[in-house]
């Protein structure tokens, strides 16, 4: 009678734990999967570097030719 209670006893442990331990496993896979999606939010939201640095200097070049457009006609006037 003993031993059938304790095998009652931790068969119900196990499986509690086994439950628990499937709900904990569910939610990281949740939350992995969350966070993939926001760096993919983030990096169709963001500019690189790289990206920067060449709109940088289209407008440096567009700039200079302003400058030298300008420095030209206070030159003739």
């Amino acid at each position: 009678m003993e031993m059938m209670l304790w095998n009652t006893l931790l068969t119900a442990l196990i499986g509690v734990l086994a439950y628990i331990g499937h709900e904990k496993i569910s939610e990281l896979q949740r939350l992995n999967i969350l966070i993939n999606r926001t760096r993919e939010e983030v990096a169709r939201d963001n500019v690189t570097q790289a990206e920067m640095d060449k709109f940088v200097e289209h407008i440096d070049q567009r700039f200079n030719k302003l400058e030298a457009k300008i420095d030209l006609l206070m030159q003739k006037g």
